[in-house]
């Protein structure tokens, strides 16, 4: 074999070679690359397909958690007490318009902060989703529809049904019966007021001093000071809210005392030329000194006697309004304690009536008992008062009682 063929044999070896090389590289090449994309696919869109499951639901059961909370699903029942404190409320003046839209005054309403009663709601169990509560009160105008207060929730109530609940005058709202004797003081009864949890006592001092209640009995009496609505506060029984405002609660007293006064009894303070604030002051006296209903006339006639002889009334009651707190027996200091309230030593009526007089004795002061009594004294044996003409009747029977004990 010559050179040449065996080089031209071998080059055409080697170049079958190299194409039996290339053409197996290919042949692997090509097989294994569409294998790999079919799995790589499959792979990739089982991927996505259990991540869109997951995402829908993970979102499912988010929905249906705020579901159960909006909508109050699937919630066992109980009921629980929520207060909403005065404190988380600002108020805000609003337009009355009449039922063709036109404006014919305007309103005061209470405003809640939402983040805080979301929290009380979430602390005491009625929510779980403080974010939820919070978004429903911004498309439903929440805030404006609660007021201050303590209800009795249930965990079944939907957010809807939570709203319209916190609200002043709903069944949900707690009730209170609280009593309040004849001849308490505003003092003693808004102690009492705060006692039941109806109002703060500072809150309802606060009140009666700076708000105008528009009754007639309180025409010309200013401003400025809390004593303005001593004997105006009716005494008897009544139903309160617990956390109501304390203009409401005082309203509550207010608006009996004013259905209690008739046409008659207006005339005949007129006639008497006092006002009825006059006729309270006195009748306050009569019901702090008088120990039965049938004393109250004849100690109403010894009132009226004195401030038409412009002698002192001498009504030590008057000088117990006066001290910090009630003694069961005075002393000399106590008695000559230098106070508008001391009416044995300034003549004419106490600056306010001292206490909160019953009907009785408002019909005493309107109608006393024609007598020319000047004096009365208690005469300890029986519990009930003596009356006298002069002094040194009332002296001597004085002589004869110990007021010490």
């Amino acid at each position: 074999m010559s050179d040449k063929n065996y080089n031209d044999e071998k080059n055409s070896d080697f170049d079958a070679a190299q194409t039996g090389q290339v053409g197996n590289a290919k042949q692997r090449k090509s097989p294994i690359s569409k294998n790999r994309q079919k799995k790589t696919g499959c792979l990739g869109g089982l991927m996505y397909f259990i991540f869109i499951v997951s995402v829908s639901v993970i979102l499912a059961c988010l929905g249906w958690m705020a579901a159960s909370d909006v909508l109050a699903l699937n919630k066992g029942s109980e009921a629980i007490e929520v207060t909403l404190p005065e404190e988380i409320f600002t108020q805000k003046e609003v337009d009355v318009k009449d039922s063709d839209g036109n404006v014919t005054g305007t309103d005061t309403i209470n405003v809640a902060d939402i983040g805080k009663v979301a929290d009380i709601l979430k602390d005491a169990g009625i929510i779980k989703y403080t974010v939820l509560f919070t978004m429903y009160s911004g498309i439903s105008d929440a805030k404006e529809k609660m007021d201050p207060g303590t209800y009795t929730l249930n965990t079944e109530y939907d957010y809807r049904a939570i709203v319209k609940k916190m609200q002043f005058g709903s069944d949900s709202q707690v009730r209170t019966m609280v009593t309040f004797p004849e001849g308490f003081t505003m003092k003693e009864i808004f102690t009492r007021l705060e006692e039941n949890k109806i109002c703060k006592y500072d809150d309802l001092m606060e009140c009666a001093a700076t708000v105008q209640f528009n009754y007639k009995f309180l025409e010309n009496v200013p401003l400025g000071d809390a004593s303005r609505l001593e004997g105006f506060l009716y005494p008897d029984t009544y139903e309160f809210y617990q956390g109501m405002t304390p203009e409401a609660a005082i309203d509550t007293f207010l608006q009996i005392f004013h259905y209690k006064l008739t046409a008659e009894m207006w005339t005949l303070a007129e006639k008497k030329n006092l006002t009825m604030r006059d006729i309270v002051n006195i009748a306050s006296m009569i019901e702090k000194e008088a120990a039965n209903d049938d004393e109250r006339a004849t100690i109403a006639s010894v009132i009226y006697n004195r401030l038409k002889a412009n002698m002192a009334l001498g009504i030590d009651a008057t000088i117990q309004y006066a001290l910090p707190e009630h003694k069961e027996v005075l002393t000399e200091a106590d008695l000559a304690i230098d106070s508008p309230y001391n009416t044995r030593m300034y003549t004419g009526l106490p600056p306010t009536p001292i206490a909160n007089p019953g009907f009785p004795s408002i019909m005493a002061a309107l109608k006393p008992a024609t007598t020319d009594y000047l004096y009365y004294a208690l005469d300890t044996a029986t519990g009930t008062h003596k009356f006298f003409k002069t002094a040194a009747e009332f002296n001597a029977f004085v002589a004869t009682q110990d007021y010490s004990k």
